[in-house]
C-alpha cells in the first residue's frame, strides 16, 4: 500500500512539474518572421534539382505546407546533404533552419535527434539498367553506388552475394553512369530515387530490388521540442494528402516509377 502511495506521489509530481515547463512558441515565432526557413542539398534530383522551373519533390511539397501555413520559404543550401542520408554528418542547427528537407528518411538514427513528419514516399535499393532485367542479377558484373549511408549497405552486399553477382564498387553519380554506358557494368544499384533520376535522361529502365530488402519512408526533419510547428506541418500534409496535392507532385516527378 505504502509503495503504490509513493508511485502515485511520484506521478503526481511529475505532472505538476510538467505544467512549470515553458510553452513552445516554435509556431508562433515563426508567425512573427513570417519566414521558414529550410535546410535542402544543393541538388539531390529529384527531391531538389536546382531548376527553376521544377525544382524537385521536397522544394514543391515544403512550398505547398509554407502555403497552408501562410509562410513564405527561405532555402539554406547545404552541400553536405545529398551525398548521404545521415542527418547527424550534415552539421545543421536551429539557426540555419526550422525544417530539414531534401533527403531524410524515417529511420531510429533519425528520430533520436529529430522529430519527423508523416511520410510522404518511399525509397531503397533500386537498379538501373539500358533493358529491363527480365533475367534477374544473376551472373551479372553490377556497378554499385552507396554514398548513401542511412541506408542497410550490409543487407544489399548478402543479397548481392546471394545472386552470385560480381560488384564494383564506384564513388560517384557520374562514374555509374559512364560504367553503365561503356558496357563495363550491366546493370547499377543506387538509392531508389536516385537510380530513377539517372535513368530517365539515358532511357533506362529502373527496377525496385525485393522486398526483403529494407524499405525507407521519406520524411521532413524538425527540431526535438518543435511541438506546435511539427503539428502545423503534421496538419498540412495530413490535407495535402487527403486532397491530392501529395500525389500530384509526386506524378509529376516520377510518373509510374513508384518504390
Amino acid at each position: 500500500m505504502a509503495r503504490d502511495l509513493a508511485g502515485l506521489a511520484t506521478v503526481v509530481a511529475l505532472l505538476l512539474l510538467v505544467t512549470f515547463l515553458p510553452p513552445d512558441t516554435s509556431l508562433s515565432e515563426l508567425r512573427k518572421t513570417g519566414t521558414l526557413k529550410v535546410c535542402v542539398p544543393t541538388a539531390y534530383p529529384p527531391l531538389v534539382t536546382g531548376d527553376a522551373a521544377a525544382p524537385g519533390i521536397d522544394i514543391e511539397l515544403i512550398r505547398a505546407i509554407a502555403d497552408r501555413l501562410e509562410l513564405a520559404v527561405s532555402l539554406n543550401e547545404n552541400p553536405a546533404m545529398g551525398r548521404d542520408f545521415n542527418p547527424r554528418n550534415w552539421r545543421l542547427s536551429r539557426a540555419a533552419c526550422e525544417i530539414i528537407a531534401g533527403g531524410v528518411v524515417d529511420t531510429d538514427l533519425t528520430r533520436s535527434f529529430l522529430e519527423t513528419s508523416p511520410s510522404y514516399a518511399t525509397t531503397g535499393w533500386a537498379s538501373l539498367s539500358p533493358e529491363p532485367l527480365t533475367d534477374g542479377l544473376s551472373g551479372r558484373t553490377v556497378g554499385v553506388l552507396t554514398i548513401l549511408s542511412g541506408l542497410d549497405r550490409i543487407g544489399l552486399s548478402s543479397y548481392l552475394r546471394a545472386q552470385g553477382v560480381t560488384a564494383r564498387i564506384l564513388p560517384r553519380p557520374d562514374a555509374l553512369v559512364a560504367a553503365i554506358a561503356a558496357g563495363e557494368v550491366s546493370v547499377g544499384i543506387t538509392e531508389a530515387l536516385l537510380a530513377a533520376s539517372l535513368a530517365h535522361p539515358e532511357g533506362w529502365t529502373t527496377r525496385p530490388l525485393p522486398p526483403e530488402l529494407t524499405r525507407y519512408r521519406l520524411v521532413f526533419g524538425l527540431w526535438k521540442g518543435d511541438l506546435t510547428l511539427k503539428r502545423a506541418v503534421d496538419r498540412a500534409i495530413a490535407d495535402m494528402a487527403a486532397d491530392g496535392e501529395i500525389e500530384a507532385i509526386l506524378k509529376k516527378y516520377l510518373g509510374a516509377r513508384r518504390f
